[in-house]
């Protein structure tokens, strides 16, 4: 048993390769989740959209969090993290392979249901992904092991763009009505998803003692032990808050990313293309919120950092909805540095001290994804009618929960 007065390792050299590869996930499910902004664009040009109904491409991802985040925490929980990661790679895998019937059809609809599947995989795997990294070692760095992991679904969030505005977005692909470049570009990525899926097969993890579970600990700070062993999951007022600060939380990260290159054709009259090289730029900031936000987090308490960085988004979408040129293309892009440490921050404060309920709660959390399918929708229709700036509006309502939840309902109740 180690040593609860020493310094905790970042993570044992036992669990160096596996953290390796479920560090590898976060980077997967990043690109994918910035190229469907992307997509959204795109389907705008080829499908003849309006904002409010490629806005439905956000809905069909993040609304598949509410309906499998349950399921792939009680698959988690019957059979393992190992098995539980390769569930979320083959559904992840056989949405993108649908998009080849999908693009043979032309049809937004056939499209959906494909996103569908594969938001199942990337529910699958933020709801495994993150207790794993959580339990690879020492739980007092578990809130610094999750963010360095974050830290390359940043990585992805950059390359995603890049990929997709070449693909997507430029000068010969935007002026037709082919979906042929779809076609490619999401089956290589799916043949990728089935690799590592089999590296995963052949992956030996060392056998986990998975703090979670533990009990009776001198310093329940150390391990995430329940401190109310005589409480239900519910009653636990820290996690009831951080699944609504994550619903708000996802819900503007999905309005904001969905109308970013928007706001750069119809704002800033930038050609879709250089718009989309513009949101590599814009999820380049997010990781470097998430390097200052990671080094920051060893001097300074993941809760009060989250509160500064909701003030600062704030501050961030009142500029933006001002349409000020590149004043507000700036706020715009700093909406993202502030955004950086959020999701992984609100996750791991509201799994604290939970015991036997942390992979249960973890599905929950999860699930609080669905907010990404409601904000979109909300903000494509406000945008038609009234323009892509004034919508920016809309998110401030979600940066003043999560400022709350920092400021006072992160708390956690030993009664």
């Amino acid at each position: 048993m180690n040593d609860l007065t020493s310094k905790p390792a970042f993570t044992d050299k036992k669990f160096i390769v596996t953290f390796i590869f479920v560090t590898s996930l976060f980077l997967m499910w990043g690109v994918l989740h910035s190229m469907s902004d992307v997509l959204n664009k795109h389907f705008q040009n080829v499908l003849n959209l309006s904002m409010a109904q490629s806005g439905l491409i956000q809905l069909s991802v993040f609304g598949a969090y509410f309906f499998m985040s349950i399921p792939a925490g009680l698959f988690m929980k019957k059979y393992g993290y190992k098995p539980g990661v390769i569930l979320g790679l083959v559904l992840f895998a056989a949405g993108l392979f649908l998009f080849v019937p999908a693009a043979n059809a032309s049809s937004f609809t056939f499209f959906r249901v494909a996103l569908f599947i594969v938001g199942c995989g990337m529910a699958t795997l933020e709801t495994v992904a993150h207790p794993f990294a959580a339990a690879l070692g020492d739980q007092r760095k578990s809130d610094l092991r999750v963010n360095f992991a974050q830290t390359f679904n940043a990585v992805g969030t950059i390359i995603g763009p890049l990929i997709g505005g070449f693909f997507l977005l430029s000068g010969d692909t935007v002026k037709t009505t082919d979906l042929t470049s779809v076609k490619t570009l999401y089956v290589g990525i799916g043949i990728v998803v089935l690799l590592i899926a089999v590296a995963f097969v052949f992956l030996k993890i060392p056998a986990l003692t998975d703090p979670h579970d533990a009990v009776g600990s001198e310093n329940p700070e150390a391990v995430n032990v329940d401190v109310a062993p005589q409480k239900s999951l519910i009653q636990h007022s820290h996690f009831v808050w951080a699944c609504v600060a994550q619903f708000f939380n996802v819900a503007a990260q999905g309005g904001t990313w969905a109308f970013f290159i928007n706001y750069g054709t119809n704002i800033m009259h930038f050609s879709g293309e250089k718009a989309a090289y513009f949101m590599g730029l814009f999820m380049g900031m997010m990781l470097l919120g998430r390097i200052v936000g990671t080094s920051l987090m060893t001097i300074m308490a993941p809760n009060k950092l989250l509160v500064i960085f909701a003030a600062g988004n704030v501050v961030m979408c009142l500029i933006v909805a001002q349409h000020l040129g590149w004043p507000s293309y700036v706020a715009l892009l700093m909406i993202n540095f502030f955004f950086s440490i959020m999701f992984p921050t609100i996750f791991s404060l509201g799994l604290k001290n939970l015991g036997k309920h942390t992979q249960q709660a973890a599905s929950f959390i999860s699930m609080g994804v669905v907010g990404g399918a409601c904000l979109p929708f909300i903000m494509g229709n406000f945008a038609d009618q009234y323009g892509v700036a004034n919508a920016y509006y809309l998110p401030i309502v979600c940066y003043i929960v999560i400022f709350l939840f920092g400021y006072k309902l992160y708390k956690v109740k030993n009664h």
